[in-house]
């Protein structure tokens, strides 16, 4: 069984192509082998399950249509529309996942004054603002992935240790309610 853990995002289904199955990809960066990838894993409904890939072209540097086994109609590949595109760490070129601040998905978030916080379980870059999205045991919350609240990190034991401004875990949460 694969685990977040051994995973890492790589980007995301933009949306169906044409009537055959084929999706367009948008990679956040070419941080692997193309070449060398033959399957990617799809969270679905919470388990990690590969899907093989059949055939793929690029339309830019980022951007390529991919065709998957098994989905052969429009209908099977909007289920994949909007879905992060995690590949096995290992098949990431290992200078890239180092250098990427996804490296650190799966890591556990330990809070001076709140002790645990959870896992990252993904990493928001959409905005100006990096954010760590932490699973806080069923809670979303999203914490500032800034080097000015990480105090330590702990690489072997996968631990991110933080002093974060007093208020800030306890209004994330008060937002979801």
């Amino acid at each position: 069984m694969i685990t977040l853990e051994e995973v890492s995002a790589v980007g995301y289904i933009a949306k169906p192509h044409g009537i055959k199955g084929e999706v367009s990809v948008h990679f956040d960066s070419m941080c692997f082998d193309e070449d060398e990838v033959n399957y990617f894993v799809f969270d679905m409904d919470g388990i990690f399950v590969p899907f093989f890939v059949e055939n793929f072209r690029f339309k830019t540097d980022t951007t390529a249509l991919y065709k998957f086994e098994d989905i052969d109609s429009e209908e099977k590949a909007k289920t994949l529309t909007g879905k992060t595109i995690y590949l096995k760490k290992e098949a990431i070129l290992e200078e890239d996942l180092e250098d990427s601040i996804k490296f650190y998905i799966g890591f556990e978030v330990q809070e001076k004054n709140n002790g645990s916080l959870g896992k990252i379980k993904d990493v928001d870059e959409s905005t100006q603002n990096t954010l760590f999205i932490v699973d806080n045991y069923g809670e979303e919350l999203l914490i500032p992935a800034t080097d000015y609240y990480i105090t330590d990190i702990d690489e072997l034991n996968k631990v991110i240790y933080m002093d974060l401004p007093e208020g800030l875990v306890d209004m994330d949460l008060a937002e979801e309610e």
